[in-house]
């Protein structure tokens, strides 16, 4: 990893740029909201041309709309991609992505810490209709090798959730490419500022928009960005049929909020820095589960790191009691926002084990994953400090 993160990248495709609203009429500073749900024709050959493909004019806004447009166009440009797509959530897009390039007895290979609901998808959905999922341990490169050949998809993610695994994505992505496999990642964690997967040689991005894109927990949306291709594949497999197209208003949302995204990342990274490394050095802390301070190949593609991390404690901590005497942080399943939010493992561990990845895989009901939010680092430590010693037995 390089020691200062990116934080310049971005700013030369600041989402009110020219090229997102040279056609408002009225030169607006920021982009407009088109909350429309169709467009209109002046003649019957307009119509024609855009039934016939000569014509890029949007006709429903369930298949395209301008404000969308202009939010695939900027992820497209951070991401250093061809194209993109927006769905409604991270979900929507991840099922899309998945769904586009799968079909009955074709093979999945995944990492075995992927997403809850990923998983719940790839076991409850896609079993269903005779896919294959192999899951394997993300930080072993050769056994994600080795499981690549006969595949038709590689689902990844790098870090991986809750537990924060590594993966070594350019040598995962050459050999997929040697086999034919086509490769996604999802890109939440470490966004366009600190990790960039298809340069590395991975086909598709994947971003829960709702997280660090969206950054203000008033947003759910999903992105998928690659090439031409694959975006072409996904647009006429999947996309204008399961109807998960992103509203207008969540569009202009992220648009305006990827405006403070460097700014965001940058506090991000250096309080979530300064919190592990104060959770590391903690009697009562057994393991902290940050990629910084991790060895893996993996961890050199990132120029910087998110906020969100897990924590295990000791036996002499009880969970319950410790989440409970969090004053500022609060508990709560997202991340990405201002907020400094806990998720404890042990509360999870209660759904049904069939379609519970942190049972399947051995995730401690002493992990504790934290977001670290827009507060002062200092502050947050704080209040770990005083749960940890309300909590001791």
């Amino acid at each position: 990893m390089n020691e200062t993160p990116r934080f310049d990248a971005y700013r030369h495709t600041t989402p009110n740029a020219p090229m997102h609203h040279r056609a408002d009429p009225f030169d607006a500073a920021v982009p407009p909201i088109y909350q429309t749900s169709l467009f209109l024709f002046d003649n019957y050959k307009e119509l024609e041309d855009v039934f016939a493909g000569r014509s890029k004019k949007p006709i429903y806004s369930r298949g395209d709309n301008p404000t969308v447009r202009m939010l695939e166009r900027k992820i497209t440009e951070m991401e250093g991609a061809e194209e993109a797509r927006a769905f409604s959530s991270g979900m929507g897009a991840i099922a899309a992505a998945v769904l586009a390039f799968v079909g009955p007895g074709d093979r999945i290979v995944t990492v075995r810490h992927v997403y809850s609901d990923a998983f719940r998808f790839f076991e409850k959905v896609l079993k269903r209709f005779g896919v294959i999922i192999d899951y394997i341990d993300g930080t072993d490169s050769e056994a994600m090798i080795a499981a690549l050949p006969g595949a038709r998809l590689a689902y990844l993610e790098n870090p991986t959730s809750m537990v924060f695994e590594l993966q070594d994505l350019t040598a995962i992505a050459e050999a997929a490419r040697r086999h034919g496999v086509v490769t996604m990642v999802d890109n939440s964690w470490a966004t366009p500022l600190y990790q960039n997967p298809l340069a590395l040689g991975i086909d598709l991005v994947i971003h829960a928009a709702s997280k660090y894109l969206g950054g203000h927990s008033d947003t759910v949306a999903g992105l998928v960005a690659g090439s031409k291709a694959h975006i072409d594949q996904i647009n006429s497999e999947i996309y204008p049929y399961t109807g998960a197209k992103l509203a207008p208003f969540e569009a202009w949302l992220v648009l305006r909020n990827l405006e403070t995204l460097p700014f965001r990342m940058r506090h991000h990274h250096e309080a979530g820095l300064e919190v592990a490394s104060w959770l590391n050095a903690h009697g009562d802390v057994t393991h902290v589960m940050h990629p910084a301070l991790y060895d893996h190949p993996g961890k050199h593609t990132f120029s910087g790191f998110g906020g969100l991390f897990s924590f295990e404690v000791s036996n002499r901590i009880d969970v319950a009691d410790f989440v409970d005497a969090l004053r500022l942080i609060r508990i709560g399943v997202s991340w990405g926002g201002p907020e400094s939010l806990v998720v404890p493992a042990k509360a999870a561990l209660s759904i049904s084990p069939e379609t519970n990845v942190f049972a399947r895989f051995g995730v401690s009901d002493r992990t504790i994953r934290l977001n670290v939010g827009l507060h002062a680092a200092k502050d947050i430590i704080a209040d770990l400090d005083q749960a940890l010693s309300a909590a001791g037995r």
